[in-house]
């Protein structure tokens, strides 16, 4: 599989920018690829969509986030592993077709104590990565309105306070088809639809191994509040938003301030 010269130039600098630690590159990288925020109180401000397809349903973040979508009365189709290869071009293609939002939640994460070994997580690479940009690829050919992909806040210096701003030099192996995932959100919102990015703190809670707050990594999430992120996500401007708890070194601000999101738990 091959990516057009548009995609592939785009990523191959989005990425160059972020493992330059340049921050001025990567704001303006950044800048060309996705629309400024609006201020959330515009009136220009979109819809909540309301079809949904869902990578991972049956994921950490899948099965937090189906109750409260079905609670809110979107519809929704979350398919199966065995319903649908996320590699295959023609069947995603099929498969997204009549949504109006696409949320890429399907990934493959390993315990804390593989950090250190790339090999453990090369099938959640391939899903990051190549998994984002077939995804992208069919949901641009499909008119489909809104793509959120959530990633996570490890991809910040460990070392101090951080933002949305903050310039990403050194990013661990492991989390670097994050970033890839990240710039194919760049490349939908360049068509002038609605890209989101949602830098999770490490999450805790149900189905995630953690039953309580990890500070190891610097940013903390419950899965539930993770999964009212994502609906929150339906409503912001296109863009790159940290969603974590309060008072950790990774701010949260600029989400609350776009969606009203706040952590609960």
């Amino acid at each position: 599989m091959t990516h057009d010269s548009d995609s592939a130039s785009v990523l191959t600098r989005y990425v160059a920018a972020v493992e330059s630690g340049d921050e001025q590159a990567i704001r303006d990288r950044f800048a060309e690829e996705i629309p400024p925020r609006r201020d959330p109180g515009s009136s220009t401000t979109r819809a909540v969509p309301r079809r949904l397809f869902i990578t991972g349903g049956s994921g950490v973040l899948g099965r937090a986030l189906l109750p409260l979508a079905d609670a809110a009365d979107l519809a929704l189709r979350a398919p199966a592993r065995s319903e649908l290869d996320l590699f295959d071009p023609a069947a995603v293609a099929q498969a997204v077709r009549g949504f109006d939002t696409v949320l890429h939640l399907a990934t493959r994460i390993r315990s804390l104590d593989q950090l250190d070994n790339p090999q453990a997580w090369r099938e959640n690479d391939r899903l990051r990565a190549e998994a984002s940009r077939i995804l992208v690829s069919a949901a641009l050919a499909a008119d489909v309105a809104s793509y959120v992909q959530p990633t996570v806040t490890f991809v910040y210096p460990q070392d101090r306070p951080v933002d949305e701003d903050t310039p990403l030099a050194g990013a661990p192996a492991i989390v670097r088809s994050a970033l890839v995932a990240e710039g194919e959100t760049a490349r939908f919102a360049r068509s002038g639809r609605r890209g989101v990015v949602l830098r999770l703190g490490l999450l805790d809670g149900p189905g995630t191994g953690n039953d309580r707050p990890n500070p190891v990594l610097g940013a903390t999430l419950g899965v539930r509040d993770a999964a009212r992120a994502l609906l929150a996500a339906l409503t912001v401007p296109s863009g790159i938003y940290n969603v974590c708890r309060d008072g950790e070194r990774v701010s949260n601000r600029r989400f609350s301030e776009a969606s009203g999101w706040g952590p609960r738990h």
